[in-house]
């Protein structure tokens, strides 16, 4: 067999070397919290704005259509998670699925998903922070702002953002003092942000206007390029807003860590994926019918902004200060997906081995420590223009990857057993297969060059390096 076919054994996926299994700690309440502190969080908060601008109205049908695909895929995970209870979540199941050198490519693509926005949510963190913190001065007067070098990167005139960096290590030191006491803090401050959401709908919605829903599709359906150079339509908004569903992976990697993993899984991934399309579409509803689009569409902060225009600047306070608590959380999910990739590709020998290791508590030390540092370096000075896009792109493919899995082992091995079995699997899956492929076609042509790029690249150490030292290659078991 070529060496980028060979297969991991799906029966051995959970099979490893003493001080290189992860502990088993989180029920399904933590998954749900785990997934919806993901998916909640830059994405509803700011890029309803970047959508609306995208689409107008009809930022109301880009949502549907990225919950959908979303929806599709998140049942793929499901039965994928439940039948590979491993770590590394589309990774692994490509691995065993569709061989090395595809997992290779999938795992490459998760690590620039979750390391760009990690680095991105630290970036909004920072913003939110240093405007509190002239708030604070603003109504207390105590001196209490940061130097201008370092409240900013060298794009925004300053030196390093030091607020960015120091909260990506407040999270990798949660992350390595236990994964179920970070779980349990996470799901607090889940709270905390849906408490918010539910006072902007409470608000806004009295405020519903009709007229600001016409015309309803301005700059229509499919990817279109408008005279000032910007791609809109409502295509165009789904493959950007896409960035506010995805998250739900996050949950998959932690299949490892997962007591009784063929149940919570399934509730975990689902449950977290229905219950932020709810809410999305509860509050798109109430931003693109409280005033025209037009209004907030190019604001950072498009929710705080309709509080404040409707007369309301108490809730856009609360809003602004939840967003500032809260965001960890996305930090936290994606942080930890980040290091349980960098980890499974480590012990499978595709990355160095020495990073593998875990510790006392049952969490992978070096790796946590490594993905703090390169994140952080990110943050701390890099300008990151049409990050979600780009992160996007690589979430496309590992969603592709996942309902390709599912289908190849519904004809390869139909009789295994399945806890949790995806309905309607000949329809969902090529749904999500060609709805991903769909967006991945409405990103930004930039975007998918960068993305091209970065998979070339990640060819070229598949082939120096990991090719080499995979261990299923040197006929090891990770």
């Amino acid at each position: 067999m070529q060496t980028w076919l060979r297969r991991k054994d799906i029966d051995k996926v959970t099979a490893h070397a003493p001080g290189q299994r992860l502990v088993p700690t989180l029920s399904w309440p933590h998954l749900i919290a785990l997934g919806i502190g993901a998916i909640v969080g830059t994405g509803i908060y700011t890029l309803i704005g970047v959508g609306a601008d995208k689409a107008g109205p009809a930022v109301l049908l880009s949502f549907v259509i990225a919950g959908l695909v979303c929806a599709c895929a998140a049942l793929a995970y499901a039965e994928l998670a439940t039948l590979m209870p491993a770590a590394g979540s589309a990774y692994t199941y490509s691995y065993a699925v569709l061989g090395e050198l595809v997992a290779w490519v999938v795992g490459w693509s998760l690590i620039l998903e979750y390391t760009l926005v990690v680095s991105t949510v630290a970036v909004g963190w920072s913003g939110y922070f240093v405007g509190f913190l002239h708030w604070l001065q603003q109504h207390t007067g105590w001196n209490v702002l940061l130097p201008q070098a370092l409240a900013a990167g060298p794009h925004a005139g300053g030196l390093i953002n030091l607020p960015a960096i120091l909260i990506i290590f407040v999270v990798a030191g949660a992350l390595l003092i236990g994964t179920r006491e970070s779980a349990t803090a996470n799901a607090v401050l889940v709270v905390a942000k849906l408490v918010a959401l539910a006072v902007f709908v409470v608000v806004a919605l009295p405020a519903f206007d009709p007229n600001n829903l016409h015309p309803f599709m301005p700059y229509g359906f499919g990817k279109s390029l408008g005279p000032d150079g910007v791609e809109r339509g409502v295509m165009a908004a789904a493959a950007i807003i896409f960035f506010a569903f995805y998250g739900f992976d996050a949950i998959s990697t932690a299949a490892e860590e997962t007591r009784d993993p063929g149940r919570n899984l399934s509730i975990g991934i689902v449950g977290s994926m229905v219950g932020c399309t709810l809410i999305y579409l509860l509050v798109a509803l109430a931003a693109v019918g409280a005033m025209p689009y037009t209004a907030f569409s190019q604001s950072a902060e498009p929710l705080a902004l309709i509080m404040r225009q409707l007369g309301h600047g108490n809730a856009a306070l609360v809003i602004g200060v939840v967003a500032m608590a809260a965001l960890p959380t996305v930090l936290l999910a994606f942080f930890y997906g980040q290091s349980r990739i960098f980890f499974v590709m480590a012990r499978d020998g595709l990355l160095p081995h020495g990073l593998a290791r875990v510790g006392r508590r049952g969490t992978p030390v070096a790796i946590t420590v490594f993905t703090a540092v390169l994140t952080a370096a990110l943050a701390g000075v890099a300008r990151l223009d049409e990050i979600a896009a780009l992160a996007n792109a690589g979430t496309l493919i590992a969603f592709t990857a996942v309902a390709v899995c599912l289908l190849v082992l519904r004809v390869r091995d139909p009789q295994r057993p399945r806890v949790f079995r995806t309905p309607l699997a000949w329809l969902v899956g090529p749904l999500a297969i060609v709805g991903c492929l769909y967006l991945f076609y409405s990103l930004p042509q930039r975007t998918q060059l960068w993305c091209l790029l970065w998979n070339a690249i990640g060819l070229l150490v598949y082939l120096l390096y990991a090719r080499r030292h995979s261990l299923l290659g040197l006929g090891r078991d990770a």
